[in-house]
């Protein structure tokens, strides 16, 4: 299963933005000085290219996606009636590890991909673990039994995450119940720079 493996603090650095979904000083101190020896000299207008470059490894980054895969969903939304940035959205949260992220399962999409990479998760009762699953409406995702006592895991059933509006949860067990839009998410990317990216 492919995936990034390198540091996450260096991708966060070199977009220039938070993509570990978590707060670290140490990390918001260094988000504003660029990757590498002579990053602060590096410091340039980019062309438009440049700047959709950017906003895709952006999008990337976040969610945790290689480019084969993410070339993949790009070309499936372009071939879908509607508008493509939001159908790119709406497949990008509805990929597994990120509804678990989503549902407050794991701190961070990393840590989620975790969870669903070692089995720990079930969609409708059934045993998942590929991250990329595509989450359908009304599809409920629960925690294994097994992890409920996880000394880890029990503090984050406790909290009350702010459910995004597609999204229910009760206790251990969360469903998808419509299709997320453009105006359920904040995402500091633009989906419509990325759509021309691969365009060209």
């Amino acid at each position: 299963m492919a995936r990034y493996t390198g540091p996450k603090h260096r991708l966060a650095r070199r977009e220039g933005i938070n993509v570990l979904d978590k707060q670290s000083k140490s990390l918001l101190r260094r988000l504003m000085v660029p990757v590498g020896v002579h990053g602060k000299k590096r410091k340039k207008k980019l062309s438009e290219y440049g700047q959709q470059l950017r906003e895709k490894q952006k999008a990337k980054a976040i969610y945790g996606i290689l480019e084969k895969q993410f070339k993949k969903m790009v070309n499936t939304v372009a071939h879908k009636p509607g508008d493509t940035g939001e159908l790119l959205l709406s497949l990008l949260e509805t990929r597994l590890d990120n509804v678990v992220y989503r549902l407050g399962f794991a701190r961070s999409r990393f840590g989620a991909r975790q969870l669903v990479s070692h089995g720990h998760i079930l969609v409708n009762g059934k045993k998942v673990n590929i991250p990329s699953y595509q989450v359908e409406v009304n599809d409920t995702v629960t925690i294994s039994p097994k992890l409920l006592t996880n000394p880890n895991i029990m503090p984050l059933l406790e909290e009350k995450p702010s459910l995004l509006p597609f999204l229910e949860k009760e206790a251990v067990m969360g469903k998808l119940i419509r299709m997320p839009k453009g105006a359920d998410i904040e995402v500091p990317f633009s989906t419509q720079q990325i759509i021309e990216y691969y365009s060209r």
